[in-house]
C-alpha cells in the first residue's frame, strides 16, 4: 500500500509518516517499481500501535522504546504519565478557576484584568505582608472575587493576614456566605474555626441565620464563636450554648458577658437567671463549674438572680457561698 493510501486509512498524514520513517519508527518494508514507499499490513499495524501509545501522552522516543526494547517495562513510564497528567490537570484547573474569578468581577478593560491578576497572585504569595496588602486593597481597588477571598481566609495561618481577609469579606457583602457555610462542615478543625470567625465579622442578615444554624454544629469551637456573636446581636437562641460554655470553662468570661447583654430586658433576665439556677442545681456539675455559674449571675439584673444569689450564700460548697456573698455585696452597693 502506497503512502497516500496509508494516510487515508490510518488518519496519519503523509508528512507524519515520512517523519516516522526518518526516525526509524515505521520503515516501509518495500518499494514500488517506481521507487515509492510500500507499506505492508504489519507496517500499518505498527502505525496504529504508535498512535495508540501517543494518545497516552508518550513522546515518539518513548514510543520507540516501548515497541523495540524487549526489556522495556511499562509500569514506571505509566506511573510517570499519571503524575504528569495530574499535574497538568491541576494547572489547567487552577487556570480555569482564575479565569472564572476574573470573569465574575466583570472587568471593564485590560487594566482591570491586570489588577485582578496581580491581587490574586499577591493573595497566594509566600510573603504575609503581600497577602495582607492584597486583602486590604481588595476593597478600595478593583475588587477581588469573593470566592478567592473565602479560599484565602479558610487557609490563612497568619493572624494579621487572617484579620485583613475577614475585614475584606465583611465588606464584600454576603456573597461568600455559601462558601463559608461549606467551610463549617470541613473535616479540618482549623478550617471550621476560620469559617465561623469570618461569618462572625459579616453584619446581620443571612450571616445571623447561618450562625444560628452553627449552634448545632458538632464542633464546640464553632458553637462557641457562633454563640458569642449571637449574644452580641441579641439573639436569645444562644443562651443554652453560652451557659454550656460557662459550665465547661470555655471562654466562660466572654460567655457570661454575652449573657448579661442578652439579659437587658426584664423577661430575658429572669429566663437566663432561671436557666443558670437550674444548672447549679444539677448534681453532675462540678464545684468549679458551680462557681462559674454563680459568677455569671453577677451581671444578670432582676429579682430572680438576686434571690438565687441570696440562696447561694448558704450553699454547702464554701467557695460558692463566698462567691455569692461577695457578688451580693457588690450588687447592693450599686
Amino acid at each position: 500500500m502506497l503512502i497516500g493510501d496509508v494516510a487515508r486509512q490510518s488518519g496519519v498524514s503523509a508528512r507524519m509518516l515520512r517523519h516516522y520513517d526518518s526516525l526509524g519508527l515505521v520503515r516501509p518494508t518495500g518499494r514500488s517499481g517506481a521507487g515509492y514507499r510500500e507499506y505492508s499490513s504489519e507496517d500499518i499495524g505498527r502505525i496504529f500501535h504508535i498512535e495508540s501509545l501517543r494518545s497516552l501522552g508518550l513522546s515518539l522516543r518513548e514510543v520507540g522504546r516501548a515497541l523495540d526494547d524487549p526489556g522495556f517495562t511499562p509500569s514506571e513510564l505509566v506511573d510517570d504519565l499519571i503524575r504528569q497528567t495530574r499535574e497538568r490537570i491541576a494547572a489547567e484547573t487552577e487556570l480555569l478557576t482564575r479565569l472564572r474569578r476574573i470573569d465574575a468581577v466583570e472587568p471593564a478593560g485590560w487594566e482591570d484584568v491586570l489588577q485582578i491578576v496581580a491581587l490574586l497572585q499577591s493573595l497566594g504569595s509566600k510573603s504575609a505582608g503581600k497577602r495582607q496588602r492584597a486583602a486590604l486593597s481588595s476593597v478600595d481597588e478593583v475588587p477581588v472575587p469573593v470566592e478567592a477571598l473565602v479560599e484565602a481566609a479558610l487557609s490563612e495561618t497568619d493572624p494579621n493576614v487572617a484579620g485583613a481577609l475577614r475585614w475584606a469579606l465583611a465588606r464584600s457583602g454576603d456573597g461568600g456566605l455559601a462558601l463559608l457555610a461549606e467551610g463549617l462542615g470541613s473535616p479540618v478543625a482549623e478550617v471550621r474555626k476560620r469559617a465561623v470567625q469570618s461569618i462572625v465579622e459579616i453584619p446581620d442578615g443571612e450571616a445571623t441565620a447561618l450562625l444560628q444554624d452553627a449552634l448545632a454544629n458538632p464542633d464546640i469551637v464553632v458553637r462557641g464563636y457562633a454563640a458569642l456573636a449571637l449574644g452580641a446581636r441579641g439573639v436569645a437562641d444562644a443562651v443554652p450554648t453560652l451557659i454550656d460554655m460557662v459550665v465547661e470553662g470555655t471562654n466562660d468570661v466572654d460567655a457570661a458577658d454575652a449573657l448579661s447583654v442578652l439579659a437587658s430586658r426584664p423577661v430575658s433576665a429572669d429566663q437566663i437567671a432561671t436557666r443558670l439556677v437550674d444548672r447549679l442545681a444539677h448534681g453532675s456539675v462540678e464545684s468549679s463549674a458551680r462557681r462559674r455559674l454563680t459568677q455569671a449571675l453577677a451581671d444578670i439584673p432582676g429579682i430572680t438572680a438576686s434571690r438565687a444569689l441570696a440562696d447561694l450564700t448558704h450553699d454547702e460548697d464554701r467557695a460558692v457561698a463566698l462567691t455569692a456573698t461577695y457578688i451580693l455585696g457588690i450588687r447592693d452597693a450599686r
